[in-house]
Parts: C-alpha cells; sequence; structure tokens
C-alpha cells in the first residue's frame, strides 16, 4: 500500500466513527482553534497517534496546568473510557507504524487528515472522507463506492464484537443494494468469492442468520455456511420476495415444467410445506424441496387461490374437463374431494355421479373398462351384495343348485368365461377359490389347463406359477 493510501485509510477511520463515539464528540468538544498558540504540535497531546502504545488521548491533569481555577476557570474533562464502538480497522498507533515501515522519512502531519485542504492546522475536524477515498484509488462517495472496497477499512461483522444491535441497524445500505435485480439475482452473484466462500465484502454488515433468514436451502449452500452466525445481522430488515417471473400471465398454471427442470433453484425460496399448500393431492410434487427446520428460511408463503379456468359455474360444467385432462385436476384435488359429490347416498335425491338409468347399462361400463369402479365402490362389498341379491353369485358356494343362482350349471362352463375375462372373475374371487377344485395337490383335481397348453414354455417362463396348484412336484 502507498504512502498515500495509509494516510487515505486513517482519515476514512475517523470519518466513520460510530454514533456513540460522534455524540461524546459534541458533548465533550475541544476548541483547538482557541488553543492554538499553546500546542505547536498535535502529538504534544495525541501521543497515541504517533506510538502504537501510547494514549491517544491526553490525561485530565494536563488540562487542569491552566484550567486551575486562577488561571483559567476550572473544567470537568475526563477522555473516553475507552475505545469507541466501531468495525473498523484503523487505530493511530497501527497506522503510524505502516506508515514508517512503507516511508521511514516520512513528513506526513495530522493536518493531511483531520483539516480542509489550505486550512489553518488547528482547525481540526474528523478526516475528511472524501480525502481518504481519493487515496485508496475510490473515486466516488463512501456508499456510492464498489461494495469490494468495504474491507479496505471494515472488519467482518463478527470480529466488531463492540457494536450493539442497534449499531447494525443503522448500518446504510450501498448503492448497488437499491439497484433493480439485486435481490433476485444481482447479490448472488456479487456474493460468490469464486472459492465456495461468500465475498469478505458481504461479511462487513452481514452473518449467517441473515443469510438463512431468506435461503430455505442454507445448509446446502457452502458460502452460506462459510460464514459465521451472529444473531445481531438479523437487525437488518430483508423480505423475501417473488422474482419477477412469478408475475407472468398464467405462471402457476405453468410453473411446473420449470419447477421439474430447476428444483434445486425452487428449493432456495420454497419449502415442503409451501408446496403442499397447494399440491395438497400430489405430495410427490413437493419431495423435491427441503422441509422447513432450523437453519432455514422460512420459505415463501403461498396462498392457494382458485384458477381464473374455475369460474362461478365451474362446478356444473367441470366434467368435461376433468375427463380430458384428470391428471390436472390431480394436481390440486384429491380423490375423497371428488366423492364428496360423486358417491351416491340414499340421502340424496339427485342422481350423483351416474346419468339416470345407469344401473341397467353399468355392466357394459365395468365390462370395457369405460369406467373404473374401484375408485368409488369397494366391490368385494358394494358390488358383490349387490350381485348376491340379483342372483348373481352362490349364496349357498358350489352346493347350492347352480355356480352361479341365476344360471343354472354355470360351474360346468364357466371355465370358458374365465379364460375370456378372469378379470372380472377376480372382483369377487381370489385364487383359493379357483384351487378347491383346480389343485393337483388336493380337493377334487380337476385340470384346469385347456387345449393347446404348452406346459414347457411356461414352465420356463414363469415356474413359480406352476408351485401354486402342483407344490414343489411339478410334473414333467
Amino acid at each position: 500500500m502507498s504512502l498515500r493510501a495509509r494516510v487515505g485509510l486513517a482519515l476514512l477511520i475517523c470519518a466513520l466513527a460510530s454514533g456513540s463515539a460522534l455524540a461524546w464528540v459534541a458533548q465533550q468538544h475541544f476548541d483547538h482553534w482557541q488553543h492554538r498558540a499553546l500546542f505547536p504540535s498535535c502529538v504534544g497531546c495525541h501521543a497515541g497517534a504517533a506510538e502504537a502504545n501510547a494514549a491517544l488521548w491526553p490525561a485530565a491533569v494536563n488540562c487542569t496546568q491552566c484550567h486551575d481555577g486562577t488561571v483559567q476557570k476550572t473544567v470537568d474533562w475526563a477522555p473516553p473510557p475507552g475505545p469507541r464502538a466501531s468495525n473498523l480497522k484503523f487505530t493511530h498507533g497501527s497506522h503510524a507504524e505502516a506508515i514508517r515501515r512503507a516511508k521511514p522519512d516520512s513528513a506526513l502531519q495530522c493536518r493531511v487528515c483531520h483539516t480542509d485542504a489550505g486550512a489553518d492546522p488547528m482547525q481540526v475536524k474528523l478526516a475528511v472522507v472524501k480525502n481518504c477515498l481519493d487515496c485508496h484509488g475510490v473515486k466516488a462517495e463512501h456508499l456510492e463506492a464498489p461494495d469490494s472496497a468495504c474491507v479496505t477499512c471494515h472488519v467482518p461483522l463478527v470480529r466488531a464484537v463492540s457494536l450493539t444491535r442497534a449499531d447494525v441497524a443503522a448500518f446504510p445500505a450501498p448503492a448497488s443494494h437499491r439497484a433493480p435485480g439485486f435481490i433476485e439475482q444481482g447479490h448472488g452473484r456479487q456474493a460468490r468469492a469464486g472459492n465456495g466462500e461468500v465475498a469478505a465484502s458481504c461479511a462487513t454488515c452481514h452473518a449467517r442468520d441473515f443469510c438463512a433468514e431468506c435461503h430455505v436451502n442454507a445448509p446446502e449452500v457452502q458460502a452460506i455456511q462459510a460464514l459465521e452466525p451472529d444473531a445481531r445481522s438479523l437487525t437488518i430488515a430483508t423480505e423475501l420476495k417473488a422474482p419477477a417471473s412469478h408475475a407472468e400471465p398464467n405462471f402457476f398454471l405453468r410453473h411446473g415444467g420449470p419447477a421439474r427442470k430447476e428444483a434445486a433453484r425452487c428449493a432456495t425460496c420454497h419449502t415442503q410445506e409451501s408446496c403442499l399448500g397447494c399440491h395438497q393431492a400430489s405430495p410427490t410434487a413437493a419431495l423435491a424441496m427441503h422441509r422447513a427446520g432450523p437453519g432455514r428460511g422460512a420459505g415463501a408463503r403461498v396462498e392457494r387461490k382458485r384458477p381464473e379456468s374455475h369460474g362461478a359455474d365451474f362446478s356444473e360444467n367441470h366434467a368435461e374437463l376433468a375427463s380430458a385432462r384428470p391428471q390436472s385436476c390431480g394436481t390440486c384435488h384429491a380423490r375423497s374431494q371428488c366423492l364428496d359429490c360423486h358417491r351416491p347416498s340414499a340421502a340424496d335425491p339427485s342422481p350423483g355421479y351416474h346419468p339416470a338409468g345407469f344401473l341397467t347399462t353399468h355392466p357394459a361400463a365395468a365390462y370395457t373398462r369405460d369406467q373404473s369402479c374401484a375408485d368409488c365402490h369397494n366391490q368385494s362389498q358394494f358390488c358383490a351384495n349387490c350381485h348376491l341379491n340379483a342372483g348373481l353369485g352362490s349364496k349357498d358356494g358350489l352346493r347350492g343348485a347352480g355356480y352361479h343362482d341365476a344360471k343354472a350349471n354355470f360351474m360346468l362352463n364357466h371355465g370358458q368365461a374365465a379364460r375370456q375375462n378372469l378379470e372380472s372373475c377376480v372382483t369377487c374371487h381370489s385364487e383359493r377359490d379357483c384351487l378347491t377344485c383346480h389343485s393337483a395337490t388336493g380337493s377334487r383335481r380337476f385340470n384346469p389347463h385347456g387345449p393347446g397348453f404348452d406346459p414347457e414354455t411356461l414352465r420356463r417362463k414363469n415356474p413359480s406359477m406352476c408351485t401354486a396348484c402342483h407344490g414343489a412336484s411339478i410334473p414333467e
């Protein structure tokens, strides 16, 4: 660092003193100009400005040499009780030592930092910030300077232990933070230092706690975890806002595609809970997100709203859309919601889901699978009870007049019906019903194999199927 730069550092540090230090100066102001004839050298009183181990402030007893009540009126003055609260790197002693190492024959004086150009040396003021920035090559006002310049004078927040929460809350935001799009995109690029850590300039004001206020994926982001925690950073106000893309027309109808392609990006702001606010019927859509918990941001609050396509009379006209795109409905609606209206009820005089007269035509609909009966009905109870009462089942099993009571001698011809549509049989029957007769290991040992049966091929494909009837003794 050049000599001029080191002098500039002192100027900047003094100018950025904390509010508590400024308040002390206002209350304990010393009129240097009035005493200009008494002190030819600044370091006569402020030895610490030149010596690292010396006191910066004069001792109170030095004042009493004149202000003894006789020569001059007495004054009640005492040096500050300790170092001022600050997040600055600068001290006069260390700065003076750095100057001597860089320029042993330096003749720099205090006026360079503490007076305006051309002013009397005793017209002392706090350091001129512009001079500091000029020395460090920053051609801009303090808060307009590049964010990368912060580390020149400031230590990370976690090291500025003397600052209170109020001090941190009063930090002014740099101009870059007010630029359009900074929150959505700009701060991420600026924060990445390229080595998996957050840029040192960001750590001047921020800590891990601050980032985790918005970032749901904070525990998974290496750069955020590289920051040290500091609860004081939470006093800097921030708000999680939806990016501009979320304001586009029909975004909610089209967000599924981008979410599947860039799930990690969505997981920055969304938790599983925020997805489940809408995706109640399809919870798998939320599995790519993180669950809310300690160390993570609360995430976006999502409010479930009625889509624009669902007009006031949509419940009366939704059938066509639901039939054409049932998966679309399943994104938000659960089966139980459909059954609230579409399940027949003896107490409800309305026809319900099925049209009038459906009972007479439902066998064809069930056989061709035009509709899935099992979506609403328990087939082993709802269907079987009705079929038994209609004579389409056997009340006495094989001891009855026929296998199906409504059709005598059905048992003699049921094999053909089973081979044509075994699925209709399993609506009421399980495998054990067949094994009552069709088993090589017991019972009546009726052969279920029809004409053209190829046992060798079936055994090669799936020998375990043969064991259902033959056990371990599968014939050759």
